[in-house]
């Protein structure tokens, strides 16, 4: 079964910086790409960036320059490092592969 856990979201300033983790397990995460994505209040969920297994990757041209997505495959952890977050980043981040994604982690960004 694939589980996808996240962590790593909270409250942060605009122009702060967050590291989100998602932890997999039930299947070959190595050769896996995985991916993230939102969902804001009201809105549709959003693709946000996604890895290959060779590490090779994409990313929203909004989180370009911002966001860094990586994955430790001796881990089976895929990471999300952004920074200088906006208020529009608001969102709960979800950690995806395969057609299925992870319960999310809310990042909060406002003063």
């Amino acid at each position: 079964e694939v589980q996808l856990v996240e962590s790593g979201g909270g409250l942060v300033q605009p122009g702060g910086s967050l590291r989100l983790s998602c932890a997999a397990s039930g299947f070959i995460f190595s050769s896996s790409v995985m991916s993230w994505a939102r969902q804001a209040p009201g809105k549709a969920l959003e693709w946000v960036s996604g890895i290959y297994s060779d590490g090779v990757a994409y990313y929203a041209d909004s989180m370009k320059g911002r966001f860094t997505i990586s994955r430790d495959n001796a881990k089976n952890t895929v990471y999300l490092q952004m920074n200088s977050l906006k208020p529009e980043d608001t969102a709960v981040y979800y950690c995806a592969t395969k057609g299925i994604r992870g319960q999310g982690t809310q990042v909060t960004v406002s003063s």
